[in-house]
């Protein structure tokens, strides 16, 4: 089936998620699942976005006929602890702190449902680990105020002012972002819909325009 036969749906509000879906050169929609981000805390950090990002996919796949619906979710692990979006400027400070001087994985899970009767679906995730240089109290503040980091999983954008504190990341760029294309699309050919980007360009890329390397070719360097 040709991409134009079988309407993608994106189950996300996030304007980043939307930016990068929008680089596969794919139609497609958005429907917000709107549910609390609350998973079980029994549940390993790579359980609990996968199990989101079903749960996302499959509630807005239920008010739907037809279609594959996308959903996915992002937090950040720093030696153990979870970190999701903050609830506050107080909260965004105490999770940049610690962050600061240490390496952490940022862990996406993406799930594709079938709107169909058959309601299948399929899940993924995919780990990047990033190290931050030691930033100050008084950088930590001064990047809270600009209130950036409000809506971002671990409170901060790799993509915006923030990425100036990432010395190195190791794995996939976008998956920091919040959306692994790499995931996202292998995912989406499962269900018989593929990208419609030009011959030639990496369908999950790094700012540079390099594959990213979790694709055939790709490096680990950056």
């Amino acid at each position: 089936m040709t991409p134009d036969e079988i309407p993608v749906i994106l189950a996300s509000a996030s304007p980043r998620r939307r930016e990068l879906m929008a680089t596969l050169g794919l139609p497609y929609t958005v429907l917000t699942s709107n549910i609390a981000e609350d998973f079980d805390p029994a549940l390993s950090p790579k359980e609990a976005v996968r199990w989101l990002a079903r749960l996302k996919a499959e509630t807005v796949a239920e008010t739907l006929d037809r279609g594959v619906v996308i959903g996915a979710d992002t937090i950040v692990v720093v030696e153990g602890v979870i970190l999701g979006k903050p609830v506050d400027a107080a909260d965004a400070g105490r999770m940049l702190r610690l962050l600061r001087g240490r390496a952490h994985q940022v862990i996406s899970g993406v799930a594709v449902c079938d709107a169909a009767a058959s309601r299948s679906v399929a899940v993924s995730a995919a780990s990047t680990t990033v190290h931050m240089i030691a930033c100050t109290d008084a950088q930590i503040a001064a990047y809270v105020a600009t209130g950036e980091p409000m809506d971002k999983a671990g409170s901060y954008a790799i993509q915006g002012a923030g990425g100036a504190w990432i010395s190195r990341i190791e794995g996939c760029y976008n998956n920091v972002v919040g959306f692994p294309l790499c995931e996202v699309v292998a995912l989406l050919e499962g269900f018989g819909v593929f990208p419609a980007r030009a011959a030639g360009n990496p369908v999950c890329a790094r700012p540079d325009g390099t594959a990213c390397p979790r694709l055939p070719g790709g490096s680990e360097r950056l």
